[in-house]
Protein backbone atom coordinates (compact mmCIF):
# COMPACT_ATOMS: atom_id res chain seq x y z
CA UNK A 1 0.00 0.00 0.00
CA UNK A 2 1.25 3.48 -0.86
CA UNK A 3 2.80 5.29 2.12
CA UNK A 4 0.45 8.27 1.86
CA UNK A 5 -2.63 6.12 1.34
CA UNK A 6 -1.69 4.14 4.46
CA UNK A 7 -1.37 7.36 6.49
CA UNK A 8 -4.81 8.50 5.30
CA UNK A 9 -6.48 5.11 5.80
CA UNK A 10 -5.01 4.55 9.27
CA UNK A 11 -7.20 7.21 10.93
CA UNK A 12 -10.39 6.01 9.29
CA UNK A 13 -10.47 2.34 10.32
CA UNK A 14 -7.38 0.74 11.98
CA UNK A 15 -6.82 3.66 14.40
CA UNK A 16 -10.27 5.24 14.43
CA UNK A 17 -10.11 7.90 17.17
CA UNK A 18 -13.46 6.93 18.72
CA UNK A 19 -14.14 3.28 17.95
CA UNK A 20 -10.58 1.96 18.39
CA UNK A 21 -8.50 4.48 20.37
CA UNK A 22 -11.41 5.72 22.52
CA UNK A 23 -10.36 9.37 22.26
CA UNK A 24 -12.60 12.42 22.29
CA UNK A 25 -15.32 10.81 24.39
CA UNK A 26 -16.72 14.13 25.71
CA UNK A 27 -17.63 15.39 22.25
CA UNK A 28 -18.61 11.92 21.10
CA UNK A 29 -21.15 11.32 23.84
CA UNK A 30 -22.31 14.91 24.22
CA UNK A 31 -23.07 15.81 20.61
CA UNK A 32 -24.44 12.62 19.10
CA UNK A 33 -28.11 12.94 20.03
CA UNK A 34 -28.74 13.00 16.27
CA UNK A 35 -26.87 12.03 13.12
CA UNK A 36 -26.90 15.67 11.96
CA UNK A 37 -25.26 16.91 15.17
CA UNK A 38 -22.67 14.14 14.89
CA UNK A 39 -21.96 15.07 11.28
CA UNK A 40 -21.56 18.76 12.04
CA UNK A 41 -19.35 18.17 15.08
CA UNK A 42 -17.25 15.72 13.10
CA UNK A 43 -16.82 18.12 10.18
CA UNK A 44 -15.93 20.98 12.55
CA UNK A 45 -13.35 18.87 14.36
CA UNK A 46 -11.95 17.50 11.10
CA UNK A 47 -11.50 21.02 9.70
CA UNK A 48 -9.59 22.13 12.80
CA UNK A 49 -7.56 18.90 12.78
CA UNK A 50 -6.48 19.27 9.16
CA UNK A 51 -5.62 22.97 9.49
CA UNK A 52 -3.74 22.59 12.78
CA UNK A 53 -1.81 19.55 11.52
CA UNK A 54 -0.66 21.48 8.46
CA UNK A 55 0.42 24.56 10.43
CA UNK A 56 2.14 22.50 13.14
CA UNK A 57 4.07 20.53 10.52
CA UNK A 58 5.21 23.84 9.00
CA UNK A 59 6.32 25.48 12.27
CA UNK A 60 7.75 22.40 14.02
CA UNK A 61 11.38 23.37 13.38
CA UNK A 62 10.88 26.88 14.80
CA UNK A 63 9.23 25.82 18.08
CA UNK A 64 11.59 24.99 20.97
CA UNK A 65 10.94 21.65 22.70
CA UNK A 66 10.19 23.35 26.03
CA UNK A 67 7.13 25.16 24.63
CA UNK A 68 5.95 22.83 21.89
CA UNK A 69 2.74 21.68 23.68
CA UNK A 70 1.62 25.24 24.53
CA UNK A 71 2.49 26.30 20.98
CA UNK A 72 0.40 23.44 19.56
CA UNK A 73 -2.52 24.42 21.80
CA UNK A 74 -2.30 28.04 20.62
CA UNK A 75 -2.43 26.89 16.98
CA UNK A 76 -5.41 24.62 17.68
CA UNK A 77 -7.18 27.32 19.72
CA UNK A 78 -6.73 29.82 16.89
CA UNK A 79 -8.50 27.56 14.40
CA UNK A 80 -11.23 26.71 16.92
CA UNK A 81 -11.86 30.43 17.54
CA UNK A 82 -12.15 31.10 13.81
CA UNK A 83 -14.50 28.11 13.47
CA UNK A 84 -16.66 29.26 16.38
CA UNK A 85 -16.97 32.78 14.96
CA UNK A 86 -17.96 31.40 11.54
CA UNK A 87 -20.53 29.00 13.01
CA UNK A 88 -21.92 31.72 15.28
CA UNK A 89 -22.23 34.18 12.38
CA UNK A 90 -23.63 31.93 9.65
CA UNK A 91 -25.17 28.94 11.44
CA UNK A 92 -26.76 30.14 14.70
CA UNK A 93 -29.00 27.07 14.95
CA UNK A 94 -25.98 24.79 14.78
CA UNK A 95 -24.19 26.97 17.32
CA UNK A 96 -27.16 26.62 19.68
CA UNK A 97 -27.30 22.87 19.09
CA UNK A 98 -23.61 22.13 19.65
CA UNK A 99 -23.21 24.84 22.29
CA UNK A 100 -20.13 24.50 24.47
CA UNK A 101 -18.77 21.56 22.48
CA UNK A 102 -17.38 23.81 19.71
CA UNK A 103 -14.96 25.66 22.03
CA UNK A 104 -14.14 22.34 23.70
CA UNK A 105 -12.56 21.16 20.44
CA UNK A 106 -9.42 22.90 21.75
CA UNK A 107 -9.00 20.31 24.49
CA UNK A 108 -10.04 17.33 22.40
CA UNK A 109 -7.15 14.91 22.85
CA UNK A 110 -7.46 13.74 19.24
CA UNK A 111 -6.11 17.08 18.00
CA UNK A 112 -3.24 17.39 20.44
CA UNK A 113 -2.45 13.70 20.05
CA UNK A 114 -2.18 13.93 16.27
CA UNK A 115 -0.19 17.17 16.56
CA UNK A 116 2.31 15.61 18.97
CA UNK A 117 2.48 12.11 17.51
CA UNK A 118 2.40 12.90 13.82
CA UNK A 119 2.40 16.53 12.63
CA UNK A 120 5.41 17.51 14.75
CA UNK A 121 7.47 14.71 13.17
CA UNK A 122 6.34 14.67 9.53
CA UNK A 123 6.01 16.91 6.51
CA UNK A 124 3.06 19.04 5.49
CA UNK A 125 1.44 16.68 2.96
CA UNK A 126 1.66 13.64 5.21
CA UNK A 127 0.27 15.70 8.13
CA UNK A 128 -2.60 16.91 5.96
CA UNK A 129 -3.47 13.32 5.04
CA UNK A 130 -3.18 12.20 8.65
CA UNK A 131 -5.51 14.98 9.80
CA UNK A 132 -7.95 14.24 7.00
CA UNK A 133 -7.99 10.51 7.72
CA UNK A 134 -8.42 10.96 11.46
CA UNK A 135 -11.06 13.65 10.86
CA UNK A 136 -13.03 11.40 8.53
CA UNK A 137 -12.75 8.52 11.00
CA UNK A 138 -13.97 10.76 13.84
CA UNK A 139 -16.85 12.07 11.70
CA UNK A 140 -17.81 8.54 10.65
CA UNK A 141 -17.94 7.40 14.28
CA UNK A 142 -20.02 10.40 15.36
CA UNK A 143 -22.50 10.02 12.50
CA UNK A 144 -22.79 6.29 13.15
CA UNK A 145 -23.39 6.78 16.87
CA UNK A 146 -25.75 9.72 16.30
CA UNK A 147 -27.65 7.76 13.67
CA UNK A 148 -28.10 4.74 15.93
CA UNK A 149 -29.28 6.93 18.81
CA UNK A 150 -31.62 8.94 16.58
CA UNK A 151 -33.18 5.87 14.93
CA UNK A 152 -33.75 3.99 18.18
CA UNK A 153 -34.71 7.10 20.13
CA UNK A 154 -36.99 8.97 17.73
CA UNK A 155 -37.54 6.67 14.76
CA UNK A 156 -35.87 9.17 12.41
CA UNK A 157 -32.49 9.72 10.82
CA UNK A 158 -31.47 13.10 9.39
CA UNK A 159 -35.10 14.15 9.91
CA UNK A 160 -36.51 11.32 7.73
CA UNK A 161 -39.01 9.12 9.54
CA UNK A 162 -38.09 5.42 9.57
CA UNK A 163 -40.81 4.31 11.97
CA UNK A 164 -43.38 6.19 14.10
CA UNK A 165 -41.94 8.09 17.05
CA UNK A 166 -44.31 6.23 19.39
CA UNK A 167 -42.03 3.19 19.04
CA UNK A 168 -38.85 5.11 19.88
CA UNK A 169 -36.99 4.39 23.10
CA UNK A 170 -36.41 7.50 25.22
CA UNK A 171 -33.29 5.89 26.70
CA UNK A 172 -31.37 6.38 23.44
CA UNK A 173 -32.12 10.11 23.35
CA UNK A 174 -30.76 10.55 26.88
CA UNK A 175 -27.12 10.38 28.04
CA UNK A 176 -27.21 6.71 29.17
CA UNK A 177 -28.26 5.77 25.63
CA UNK A 178 -25.03 7.27 24.31
CA UNK A 179 -22.97 5.02 26.57
CA UNK A 180 -25.00 1.93 25.68
CA UNK A 181 -24.92 2.58 21.92
CA UNK A 182 -21.21 3.42 21.95
CA UNK A 183 -20.43 0.26 23.94
CA UNK A 184 -22.23 -1.91 21.41
CA UNK A 185 -20.59 -0.14 18.45
CA UNK A 186 -17.13 -0.61 19.98
CA UNK A 187 -17.88 -4.30 20.61
CA UNK A 188 -19.02 -4.76 16.99
CA UNK A 189 -15.92 -3.00 15.64
CA UNK A 190 -13.63 -5.10 17.87
CA UNK A 191 -15.34 -8.29 16.67
CA UNK A 192 -14.92 -7.25 13.03
CA UNK A 193 -11.28 -6.26 13.55
CA UNK A 194 -10.44 -9.60 15.21
CA UNK A 195 -12.11 -11.61 12.46
CA UNK A 196 -10.18 -9.81 9.68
Amino acid sequence: MNKYLKIFYNGIIPSNPVLVLLLGMCATLGTTSSAYNGLMMGVATAAVLVCSNVVISLIKSFVPDKVRIPAFIVVIATFVTVLQLVVNAWMPALNASLGIFIPLIVVNCILLGRAEAFASKNGMFASLLDGLGSGIGFTFALVLLGGVREIFGTGKIFGTEIFPEDYGMLLFVLAPGAFIALGYLIAIVNKIRKSC
